[in-house]
């Protein structure tokens, strides 16, 4: 077996970096090949100015974006601060000019890659693409109005960014829990020159639960699927009906195993049934009971 061969069935342990650009399918036929020309552009500069060789950088064109791996020998640290600062720097230059910024999302994760003739992929490669991806992502870089958003997976940040490094200060990232298609996972986020930043909330779930492609959620987003309903009522509550008494214990929970409706003020001018009939009930009804 010769040595290509073996590199097709081999994986390399690489830093895998997913980049996209913010709403690319806003720009025309006109401007996107000059959005793809400042992609290039910031991320190939910033290689050169971090003094990573060319060869060490295994790169693929995504139409909105790029894929690049980064062999082994180039350490990680490196991409992680001074090759950032550079992008960042380089981003802000290109976005001067512009009256439209241009905003981009990247995703890092360390793990084994294969490459044969037409690029690279593994499970490494997923979860860089996901987190670049994911809606956190694509929120916070609209509601903190910045250029660039980069998300590390967990383990990255565990092995590397926690430890810290020059320009890399792990106290700027902010973790969020993301539901992707492959399950659950923890990602850090940051803003390049800026604190740590809030995480922001994921808005509450369809019934189809959190989105595949990386929603944010806590507990408190959970949806509920009980039939517990809590409103303020009075556990006391006057005969006389009076509302504002039956509205004196906020907080007060209850339950209901079936439908429930609320009723204020009304009058009825023939006999009313509220709620549902049950088959014992329509008998009893029939019977004349």
């Amino acid at each position: 077996m010769n040595d290509d061969a073996m590199d097709l069935t081999e994986a390399r342990y690489e830093l895998v970096i997913s980049v996209d650009a913010r709403r690319s399918g806003e720009y025309d036929d006109v401007d996107k090949p000059r959005m793809r020309a400042r992609i290039y552009r910031v991320l190939e500069t910033a290689f050169t100015h971090a003094k990573v060789a060319r060869d060490a950088v295994h790169m693929e064109d995504r139409g909105d974006g790029v894929l690049l791996a980064v062999a082994g020998r180039v350490a990680v640290t490196r991409l992680l601060g001074l090759w950032m600062v550079e992008v960042h720097e380089n981003l802000r230059d290109e976005n001067r000019a512009l009256r439209v910024p241009l905003g981009l999302r990247i995703g890092m994760h360390v793990g084994p890659v294969r490459h044969d003739a037409r690029g690279i992929s593994g499970r490494a490669v997923d979860l860089a693409c996901r987190l670049a991806d994911s809606n956190v992502a694509r929120r916070l870089l609209d509601a903190e109005k910045a250029d660039l958003v980069l998300v590390t997976s967990n383990s990255l940040y565990e092995d590397v960014v926690s430890g810290g490094g020059k320009f890399i200060e792990a106290a700027r990232y902010s973790p969020a829990r993301l539901e992707l298609k492959e399950g659950e996972v923890t990602a850090w986020f940051q803003l390049p020159g800026r604190p740590a930043p809030e995480i922001p909330a994921e808005p509450r779930p369809s019934a189809g639960g959190p989105s595949s492609t990386g929603g944010a959620y806590s507990a408190a987003d959970t949806p509920d699927t009980t039939d517990t309903t809590d409103t303020p009522v009075g556990a006391d509550a006057g005969a006389d009906g009076d509302e504002d008494d039956a509205a004196g214990s906020p907080g007060t929970r209850y339950t209901v195993h079936g439908d429930m409706s609320q009723h204020h003020d009304n009058v009825y001018q023939q006999p009313v049934h509220i709620g549902r009939i049950t088959d014992g009930a329509r008998s009893r009804k029939e019977r004349g009971e």
